[in-house]
């Protein structure tokens, strides 16, 4: 088994702590509505995607029904996402993927979900550790500026950031902790101004120890 080091350990008490029930923010009820929302989600806040998802599986509820959907009909009820364009035609061509190639059912392995149009590791990833339980690291934004300011990461790359908490972070965290660094992101640990007066990680956080006034 691999050793944790201390500090990794405290990190991830702590942040159970805070963040005892983790769950993502998008509404879904299969993999394949979880997949498009994720989608949708890039550069779109959770609670607008949802907005619009609850009107797109209303009508398309399945990759078979939104493959042969119409492409306009999808940019207007996707609009409000933002980049829409790209957007709606990712989604139909996804779908279209999964109802020929795999049966109508989303895949789960990673290699194959990262071939589907508008899917990267990030996508895939969330439809890996929400839908199949399997432990991975979802590396967002937040995710991506948390885990380099408290230094258990240093590359400027999002996949070589995962690689490099995937090798730093026992493996049973690993569901947990990018929804929790989401959490602290969105809330404390801001991408141009970090509250680190009140966050509960700032003791063990080399950014936050030089940004705050000495003694």
């Amino acid at each position: 088994m691999k050793q944790v080091p201390k500090i990794v350990s405290v990190i991830i008490e702590r942040l159970k702590a805070h963040y005892p029930i983790v769950n993502t923010q998008l509404d879904h009820t299969n993999p394949f509505e979880l997949l498009i929302a994720t989608i949708l989600a890039a550069q779109c806040t959770d609670n607008q995607v949802n907005k619009v998802t609850k009107v797109l599986f209303a009508r398309y509820a399945d990759p078979d029904s939104l493959a042969g959907a119409n492409l306009d009909d999808i940019k207007k009820i996707i609009f409000s996402t933002g980049f829409y364009n790209n957007k709606a035609k990712n989604i139909k061509a996804c779908a279209n993927k999964i109802q020929k190639e795999f049966n109508g059912k989303v895949p789960r392995d990673i290699k194959t979900l990262t071939s589907l149009p508008g899917v990267g590791r990030k996508t895939a990833n969330v439809v890996r550790s929400v839908c199949f339980n399997i432990p991975t690291i979802v590396v967002d934004t937040h995710v991506f500026r948390v885990s380099r300011r408290l230094g258990l990461a240093r590359a400027t790359d999002p996949v070589k950031v995962e690689f490099e908490l995937m090798d730093v972070l026992p493996r049973t965290a690993w569901n947990d902790i990018g929804l929790q660094f989401i959490y602290l992101g969105r809330g404390i640990c801001h991408a141009r101004k970090p509250a680190c007066g009140r966050c509960f990680l700032t003791d063990l956080c080399p950014s936050a120890l030089t940004r705050l006034p000495g003694p």
